[in-house]
């Protein structure tokens, strides 16, 4: 007996143009209410989905997106996404260290490790999309469970350990992706670059330049990555002496593009200022300020539901709103102790149109989102470039770049 006898499946015809615009408008299609109604029942908890499968599933359908997003049906839903969040206007548009930015909202580096949706991150409505953090050599990352959330706090604790799947990996899948060469594509991608586990600190140089020559020619910038606390030994390479030796290796790549430096929340204020001054005067593009922090930030106590220990007992960084305080001081330092010239980008804590003002009034010329984004969903990026352009308006600011540093009050 036939096991397909018995039954038939009805072909359907496919939707038309009308019919599929009617349903992408309805409540349930429409991009932020889809996402809060799929992800709200697990994200208001601690407990519950997995936090880091959950953010594989996420990026296993975005990167099926980007590398078939020429197929019919995907590419009209990527075009109905991208008129639902872009939002563009020509006040928000900056050229920093020769990168022109439509607007100073990115992605932060951390979610797509290796690249595989770095076609469509425009769609979302960023202006630039970090990539990383990527190692030359491919490596599994600490043990799990790695990835937990702070649900009250808009938090997450991360130990992940630059899990990821190494440079010629990650060239390979942006190749495959078909990217415009950098100066053409409507977002800019950034590679942020790490130091394999097994790598001794001394070959550290040398690591971070064999990743960029192969991935050199795929990056608008490339950020030298040495705040993560997830790496043994890696901070140590934020002294300036150390810095020196990786950015003197890294500019002898061909093609290099504008190199610039994410350092961690917990160095002290002097050292901040150090730094700023060293980057200003080695001619850096630019600082990220801030990665995740050691510092509990006062939720020493703060018990994770899935280890029943308190944090001070958990290794790994934290992210998310309570990061907010101290990240605004370190921009502000930097902002003191560099000038006005050199570039920084904010990132840490930034999940409102009020707490990216404030970053930029601050002296951050661009932000970048990651566990904001993941809680407040896709709408936060539409939401506060509308914030921006009203803060303009009411300051009387013809461009963003005039608000950089301002000091100006959200209104």
């Amino acid at each position: 007996m036939s096991g397909g006898s018995g039954s038939t499946k009805k072909s359907h015809p496919p939707l038309s143009d009308n019919k599929m615009n009617d349903l992408f408008e309805s409540k349930f299609l429409a991009t932020g209410k889809l996402y809060k109604s799929l992800f709200d029942p697990i994200l208001l908890r601690d407990e519950g989905f997995d936090a880091e499968q959950l953010t594989q599933i996420a990026l296993a359908t975005l990167g099926h997106a980007s590398m078939h997003r020429n197929q019919p049906m995907i590419k009209w839903l990527l075009t109905k996404i991208s008129m639902d969040l872009q939002r563009n206007d020509l006040r928000l548009v900056q050229n920093l260290f020769g990168c022109n930015f439509k607007n100073p909202i990115g992605l932060a580096a951390g979610f797509d490790k290796n690249g595989v949706a770095g076609a469509i991150w425009d769609v979302f409505g960023f202006g630039f999309a970090e990539l990383g953090t990527v190692t030359w050599h491919a490596q599994t990352g600490n043990p799990r469970p790695r990835l937990f959330r702070l649900a009250k706090e808009q938090a997450a604790l991360n130990r992940m350990g630059f899990n990821n799947n190494g440079a010629e990996i990650m060239r390979q899948t942006l190749k495959r992706q078909k990217l415009k060469k950098p100066g053409q594509r409507s977002t800019l991608i950034g590679i942020n670059l790490g130091k394999s586990k097994i790598t001794p600190l001394e070959q550290a140089p040398q690591e971070y330049a064999s990743s960029l020559e192969i991935l050199s020619a795929l990056a608008d910038y490339a950020v030298i990555n040495v705040s993560s606390p997830n790496t043994p030994g890696l901070r140590d390479l934020q002294s300036t002496k150390e810095l020196k030796q990786i950015l003197d290796q890294l500019r002898k790549s061909q093609n290099c593009p504008p190199l610039l430096i994410k350092i961690a929340p917990d160095l002290d204020n002097q050292a901040i200022e150090h730094l700023a001054k060293f980057a200003r005067d080695e001619e850096v593009a630019g600082l990220i300020a801030v990665n995740t922090s050691i510092n509990r930030l006062g939720l020493e106590q703060r018990v994770l539901s899935q280890t029943k220990k308190p944090l001070e007992q958990e290794s790994g960084g934290l992210s998310g709103s309570p990061l907010r305080e101290r990240a605004v001081e370190v921009i502000k330092n930097l902002r003191s102790a560099a000038g006005p010239e050199l570039p920084l980008i904010g990132v840490g804590g930034i999940d409102s149109p009020e707490a990216a003002w404030e970053r930029i009034s601050a002296g951050a010329s661009l932000i970048q989102l990651y566990t904001g984004w993941i809680f407040q969903g896709p709408d936060l990026v539409p939401s506060i470039i509308e914030g921006l352009l009203s803060q303009l308006d009411r300051h009387g600011f013809h461009n963003i770049s005039e608000a950089i540093g301002s000091e100006a009050p959200w209104k």
